[in-house]
């Protein structure tokens, strides 16, 4: 074993990259292609459930979702995800990072299957138990987004810190893509083994028995990844920085880095009483909100507002595709057909902006910063919203040029602010705090999510009543809720300039907590 000499923390921001790092990005990785994958994959299947539950005999058009339960199963698992991330951002504060880490598993693990096997006499039954269980499900998943984002932050060198916590995020894109995959790939199979005509030539035969298993199995195997990745989280030694900054256990913070880390680490002295007392503030308190009250607005509000953006995009892909032409309409297609049609959109648009996006920002965002990446996601969203929204009829025409004008706004999304978003809320905050200060940012970005789901679910409905989806009032179009969606960018791009560049600098600097450990020679 080499010998170096130094605190703990110094140890880590100077450390070389090594296998630790890597596992740690994988294993935290893999709960956010979970996340992805489970709070994405609805929005697959919506069409299918009003095609099952919902059908009306004598309809020239397929059942839908009626606006009340499809706002409900599109939203609840948000309104989970949102208090899952304040409660468990709390708690890995309270408890530590390691301690409450493997729950956020078990629970998304659990409620997945259980989403899938939701049971009842009646369609409403049937709804209201999926919407309870992925409203647990959003629990869980939202203890992964500080948690997840707080741990690689803390093991990470400062050099490379904002590319490991970005390869965690990135994992979101290869969930999604996955989810349109899954989704072709059961879809397909059905085909091949059920006969299932148009709707347009057999209503009641449009839409098999059989059907009722696909949505089922795409959502009860979003357990898989969590299951496979539950024990080598546990394997994850607590974070050094929350057992020698927060435990205040010096000796055991060395330990665990010390076999991570393959160095002799020498613990520091104890730092005096005096100098605790100083670095002891609360969240509730004159001196958090003159440090960090501005820089928690700014991380709450822009992730907020990238949110409604992103959400709305993501959810109601298939009434986008649809507007404009690009999916057949409902009536001449089976509710298989529909399914993998929807899935293929998806899954285009994913590989083409959604993951080289998320990896843009892996490359470059310790080379140019959080701020500018940030900054330029949201201005060049803003152009080409307006560029979709303004030659609106021209697209409708183009459905080629529509796809590719529309995956670019997904990968300036995240090569830009729905990645830096996540990243910096980790990085700027006292290490007492860190985890509920993200969690706070993250749970104004979900409540941004569930103003996208809602509002762009009504909003988007045709201006022509005669036109809107079953049970739904017109709204204002697609075009003018680009022109909306727009708009927020522009405010989410003002709100950019209220939090700190964090790029090369340690955490203890960026957060401004006097130093506790002073470097000594072995």
């Amino acid at each position: 074993m080499a010998s170096s000499g130094g605190s703990v923390l110094a140890t880590l921001d100077s450390s070389k990259t090594q296998w630790y790092h890597y596992k740690a990005v994988i294993v935290s990785g893999m709960g956010f292609f979970t996340d992805a994958y489970d709070l994405f994959c609805i929005s697959l299947l919506t069409k299918l459930l009003g095609r099952i539950y919902y059908h009306v005999p004598s309809s020239p058009k397929p059942g839908v979702l009626p606006p009340s339960v499809a706002a409900a199963v599109n939203g609840v698992a948000l309104c989970g995800t949102l208090l899952g991330q304040l409660f468990f951002g709390l708690l890995g504060d309270r408890l530590g990072r390691k301690k409450v880490y493997g729950l956020t598993l078990v629970i998304m693990a659990f409620c997945s299957i259980a989403s899938g096997l939701s049971f009842g006499s009646s369609p409403k039954s049937v709804m209201a138990t999926l919407c309870f269980f992925r409203f647990w499900l959003g629990f869980g998943i939202g203890g992964d987004y500080p948690l997840s984002a707080t741990i690689m932050a803390e093991y990470a060198n400062k050099k490379t810190r904002g590319s490991f916590i970005a390869a965690v995020f990135a994992m979101q894109g290869f969930g999604i893509l996955t989810g349109g995959l899954v989704g072709m790939a059961v879809s397909a199979a059905f085909r091949v083994c059920v006969a299932a005509p148009p709707y347009s030539v057999d209503p009641v035969g449009s839409t098999p028995p059989e059907a009722d298993y696909v949505w089922r199995i795409v959502l009860m195997l979003g357990a898989l990844p969590a299951v496979l990745s539950y024990y080598w989280r546990m394997k994850l030694p607590e974070t050094a920085r929350y057992t020698a900054l927060v435990a205040k256990d010096t000796e055991k913070a060395c330990r665990d880095m010390e076999k991570v880390l393959k160095v002799g680490i020498e613990a520091a002295a104890p730092e005096s009483e005096s100098e605790s007392d100083k670095n002891s503030f609360g969240l509730i308190s004159k001196e958090f909100l003159w440090r960090h009250g501005v820089h928690l607005i700014g991380t709450a509000s822009a992730w907020f507002l990238i949110d409604i953006t992103y959400y709305s995009q993501n959810l109601f892909q298939k009434e986008i595709f649809t507007a404009v032409g690009w999916l057949p309409a409902a009536k001449t297609m089976s509710a298989l057909d529909e399914v993998f049609k929807i899935s293929l959109a998806q899954f285009l648009i994913a590989l083409c902006g959604t993951v080289p996006g998320y990896w843009a920002t892996v490359a470059l965002i310790d080379r140019i910063g959080r701020f500018w990446i940030q900054a330029q996601g949201f201005l060049l969203m803003t152009v080409f919203m307006v560029a979709l929204a303004v030659p609106y009829h021209h697209w409708t025409l183009n459905k080629a040029g529509f796809l590719v004008m529309y995956a670019l706004t997904f990968f300036f999304a995240n090569f830009g602010p729905n990645s830096t978003t996540f990243i910096v809320a980790a990085e700027i905050f006292p290490a007492r705090l860190r985890s509920t200060c993200h969690g706070i940012s993250a749970a104004a970005g979900k409540a941004g999510a569930i103003v996208g789901a809602f509002g762009f679910l009504y909003a988007a409905q045709n201006q022509d009543g005669r036109k809107t989806d079953a049970g739904y009032p017109s709204g204002i179009g697609i075009r003018n809720s680009l022109f909306i969606l727009a708009g927020i960018n522009m405010l989410g791009l003002l709100a950019t300039f209220l939090v700190p560049e964090p790029k090369g600098r340690s955490l203890e600097d960026i957060s401004q907590e006097e130093q506790r450990h002073q470097e000594s020679q072995v």
